[in-house]
């Protein structure tokens, strides 16, 4: 005879678990199967990413010698404010010790009423002399005194000045470390995505970098450098003795630069000092708007805010330190948006 006991019904609650993990489980499953083949990007996508992160992190390093550049800047400028506050505190305790002094003396020759003195004097063109005497250390205090509150305005003065340039370099110091965290974090990401790529893929965007870089080399025209001025013959003669440097982020010489730090090591060979930033750069001469009005040695600047620049080489051509991983080298300006040339 069959049994005819009910089986033991599992809990709602366990019904409504099991029923919500399997519908996860599916979802998942579906989710995985639909992101499986967009995972694996292909060589020229992870190219496009990278080169987008490498522009970031040049933006952000840009910032970063900008932020150091001011820091050094203040750390001068306090280190001289100091310097002066101390000296001038030098001449203070001077002026006080000088204004005692005045004060004894005459502490010592006022203890007695003048007409008293003069009546008991022997001698009273003596004492009319000593009394002359008297009225000129007066004179002489009230002069110190002057001068010790000018020199305690002043030393109040530089004293606030140096504080309010501390604080500026307080805000610079963390503007600095915010700058290195995002330049470091743009060239993880870009690190991340380069190490999806097989070793042949590698090879093979190793190997159009290398080509793109031979024919702007085949392109420069040389013969070109007559027409630059002297000094900036010489910066880019300077230039060219570093290519295949590699390019280090907030680097400017002589082993590793970034863009803004080749350029300016350039023409410091050249004996001329110009702004350690791009953007500042871009400021420092003449500006040339036209593409072939340009003469090798004149800086090029790219980009709408101005982040990248390099050397014109002639012909098209840029001199430059592109960007992480790469090294200092020839490229051609059609690769990147030109804004204009800096003539120095």
């Amino acid at each position: 005879m069959a049994s005819h006991r009910r089986l033991k019904q599992p809990s709602r609650a366990r019904v409504t678990v099991l029923t919500t993990a399997a519908a996860a489980a599916v979802v998942l499953s579906a989710n995985a199967a639909n992101a499986a083949p967009s995972e694996k990007l292909t060589k020229d996508e992870v190219k496009a990413k990278v080169d987008k992160l490498y522009e970031e992190a040049e933006q952000a390093t840009e910032k970063l010698d900008g932020a150091k550049d001011k820091q050094q800047k203040l750390q001068k400028e306090i280190s001289t404010i100091q310097d002066n506050v101390a000296r001038g505190q030098e001449d203070l305790n001077k002026l006080r010790d000088s204004l005692g002094s005045l004060a004894t003396a005459q502490y010592r020759s006022g203890g007695i009423d003048p007409s008293v003195q003069l009546f008991l004097s022997s001698d009273p063109d003596d004492y009319l002399d000593k009394a002359s005497t008297l009225d000129q250390l007066s004179s002489q205090q009230v002069e110190a005194l002057k001068k010790i509150q000018d020199k305690q305005r002043e030393l109040a003065q530089e004293r606030a000045e140096a504080s309010d340039k501390l604080k500026d370099l307080s805000a610079t110091r963390t503007e600095l470390a915010k700058q290195k965290s995002a330049v470091q974090g743009k060239l993880a990401d870009a690190q991340k995505l380069l190490n999806t790529l097989t070793a042949k893929e590698k090879a093979a965007l190793d190997a159009e970098q290398a080509q793109a870089a031979s024919r702007a080399s085949s392109r420069v025209d040389l013969g070109n450098t007559g027409s630059a001025s002297g000094r900036a013959a010489s910066a880019f003669a300077a230039a060219q003795s570093v290519i295949g440097s590699p390019y280090v982020y907030g680097a400017s010489g002589p082993s590793s630069f970034d863009c803004s730090g080749l350029t300016s090591w350039a023409y410091a060979q050249a004996g001329v000092t110009i702004p350690r930033t791009s953007e500042a750069q871009a400021n420092a001469g003449t500006r040339i708007y036209s593409a072939s009005d340009l003469k090798v040695g004149d800086l090029v600047i790219f980009y709408g805010d101005y982040h990248h620049v390099g050397l014109y080489a002639g012909n098209g051509q840029v001199l430059h330190a592109p960007h992480t991983g790469a090294v200092v080298r020839y490229e051609a300006m059609s690769d990147m948006t030109f804004e204009f040339g800096v003539r120095i």
